[in-house]
């Protein structure tokens, strides 16, 4: 597919592989009725890198994120967070797992309007019942830039700001991954590629794991890959993504 290899390709991490998906299949209602999300797919997200997701609308791609991320299960296969299958847990378990050692940023922030941005970054820590790493917390507020509005709450920040406090709280725990469900859908484009940034530097400065689902080309320049979805499967693969070969990648599949 043009610029694009095959995952195989990629997906030989030079760190060891955070989250597998096995064989994934997901159908959503029975009969005829039934439409396959995903379809006997097989992908590896290595460590320290920032991995964007894309494909045409109904390509599986939230799906795959919401399975990885232990907040939907698969109809067949199998998901692993490191060497932890999430089939293989109880609710209770995977709720822990999903707050220990998953972070996730979504399009609409999900703050606590009551609470401040420090209340909200640090709401894990609280509903965990786990002492705050003052250490690392400060390196996460000093990368995303919120040092003067800590004391603020989220009707008193702008868009990007509350994204930020959004990202902050996904980094606090330092878990194992964070994902980010079209995270600058939004923002402006100025703003957004501030979030961008912000994403980029926690895996390159902060040694973090990101997988982002977006459909757009210039967010996924952000990322050191991309792997493309058509129909439920894994169709390619891109290293070292440019917003104009992301775009090229996507006309070949929409073709």
């Amino acid at each position: 597919m043009g610029a694009m290899t095959s995952t195989s390709t990629l997906l030989a991490p030079p760190r060891p592989a955070v989250a597998r998906a096995l064989a994934a299949t997901k159908v959503y209602g029975t009969g005829d009725q039934a439409v396959r999300a995903l379809e006997d797919l097989t992908v590896e997200i290595p460590g320290g890198r920032f991995t964007a997701i894309m494909g045409p609308s109904g390509s599986g791609k939230s799906t795959l994120m919401h399975c990885l991320a232990g907040l939907d299960t698969l109809t067949s296969g199998q998901v692993f967070i490191g060497d932890t299958e999430l089939g293989a847990l109880s609710d209770r378990e995977l709720t822990a797992l999903r707050r220990e050692r998953v972070g996730f940023v979504f399009q609409s922030f999900n703050l606590m309007p009551t609470l401040t941005a420090w209340e909200n970054i640090t709401l894990p820590f609280a509903l965990a019942g786990h002492k705050i790493d003052t250490e690392w917390l400060d390196l996460v507020i000093g990368t995303v830039g919120l040092g003067d509005r800590l004391r603020h709450r989220p009707s008193e920040l702008s868009g990007g700001q509350q994204q930020r406090v959004a990202i902050a709280r996904a980094l606090a725990t330092r878990p194992d991954l964070v994902f980010a469900d079209e995270p600058t859908g939004n923002l402006d484009s100025t703003t957004g590629a501030e979030v961008l940034e912000f994403l980029r530097a926690a895996v390159r400065d902060m040694g973090q794991t990101v997988v982002m689902v977006t459909h757009d080309p210039v967010a996924a320049g952000y990322a050191d890959a991309v792997v493309f979805l058509a129909d439920g499967r894994t169709v390619g693969a891109m290293e070292q993504p440019t917003p104009e070969r992301v775009l090229d990648a996507l006309k070949t599949i929409g073709s």
